[in-house]
């Protein structure tokens, strides 16, 4: 009977890989089950094969526990459907080729075999400095140099958590495998909702740029080559920091899972079992659409798309619960009527923060997306 019960258990966990989470209490297993495959799929066949030699439940337990790995091994199969494609996609999309590459990058959209022996970034020790004061709240960012000399561009990362949480040590194998990968990286701290309202965060990110301009000698930062990247709403800060124009010298942003309207979010809530979503914009926004219209405008990165807006690559999981896919959808549309270089990653399987697991389906495919991305936007490709 337990036998039985643990192929149940894990044939439900298995329908993370097509459909939403249901709350924030299955929210980790919407990222763990679909980006750390070969642990649940070894879990199905060790049952599997204890079904095999039992007596009770033998035929049900074998039909529902090889059903159950054939959906645990989905996104490892999609996962290589996409990567077929994806070579191509860039290219159109930014004109980098894998020739192009040079120094430490991901060969193949995605490996099974990676998923075991890692990407091979070294770690590279980072250095905590004090970029701001802004009422009294002192500001951080870590900064990881590059592995390679010279002046090098510069990578800005924004870290999520609704506005009031999280802070820049959120994923940071991203900011070692960027830096490996020969960018000058800063992850940024900002202050924090609902103490501090719009636009604190984005005022933070735009004087921690100011403060890595004015120290870019000592840092060995190209002024004129920053990128940007943010996930939920540091992706939300990043798009609307980088598309107002007021920075010079970005030459693209990579957002993940952002909400890119904010009247359409409020519009078309989370589930509550997943989060309050028009609590959390009102937490950070100080109001309602109702009280402060002015302010869910200047926070839609989707109201200040022009011909002139910087190249964009978003990458969104299908089956995101917090922020719906459709937001980045709707931006890459707005991004294609003003012809702006863009490409939309669509990760079918996918929840909020997949890409937790560099080494995972949704982590190998941004990665390969993203280093890319930066590559062609920085002119490292010439």
């Amino acid at each position: 009977m337990i036998r039985f019960i643990l192929i149940l258990v894990l044939f439900i966990l298995s329908m993370v890989n097509f459909f939403p989470v249901p709350s924030k209490e299955t929210w980790y297993a919407g990222i763990a089950v679909p980006e750390f495959p070969w642990i649940f799929m070894l879990a199905a066949v060790v049952l599997l094969a204890w079904s095999f030699f039992a007596i009770k439940f033998k035929i049900p337990s074998l039909v529902i526990g090889t059903i159950t790995f054939i959906i645990l091994c989905s996104p490892i199969v999609r996962a290589y459907i996409i990567g077929n494609d994806l070579e191509t996609k860039l290219e159109n999309s930014f004109g980098v080729k894998n020739e192009d590459m040079k120094g430490f990058h991901q060969q193949q959209p995605f490996s099974f075999l990676q998923m075991f022996t890692g990407n091979g970034a070294k770690t590279i020790p980072f250095k905590t400095y004090h970029y701001a004061l802004h009422e009294r709240v002192d500001l951080t960012l870590n900064f990881s140099p590059s592995s390679m000399p010279g002046i090098r561009p510069c990578l800005v990362v924004v870290h999520g958590g609704s506005w009031k949480r999280g802070g820049n040590s959120e994923i940071a194998a991203v900011n070692n495998y960027f830096a490996n990968a020969g960018y000058q990286v800063a992850t940024v701290n900002y202050r924090l909702a609902p103490k501090f309202h719009s636009p604190a965060p984005q005022e933070d990110v735009r004087a921690a740029i100011a403060w890595l301009r004015s120290n870019a000698a000592e840092l060995k930062i190209d002024t004129n080559n920053f990128v940007l990247l943010g996930r939920s709403a540091g992706a939300q800060i990043v798009l609307t920091t980088a598309y107002t124009g007021n920075e010079q010298g970005i030459k693209g942003v990579a957002a993940f899972y952002g909400p890119n309207d904010m009247l359409w979010s409020y519009d078309h809530p989370t589930k509550m079992l997943i989060m309050d979503s028009r609590m959390v914009q009102r937490d950070f926004l100080g109001g309602s659409p109702s009280e402060v219209p002015e302010r869910y405008i200047a926070e839609s990165p989707i109201f200040h798309v022009t011909s002139q807006t910087v190249p964009t690559l978003l990458v969104h999981g299908k089956i995101d619960a917090h922020v719906y896919y459709e937001q980045s959808v709707r931006l890459a549309k707005k991004l294609d009527d003003y012809k702006v270089k863009n490409m939309l990653l669509t990760l079918p399987w996918a929840t909020h923060g997949c890409e937790y697991n560099l080494n995972g389906p949704s982590g190998q495919l941004s990665m390969y997306s993203v280093e890319r991305f930066f590559y062609a936007v920085t002119q490292m490709t010439k």
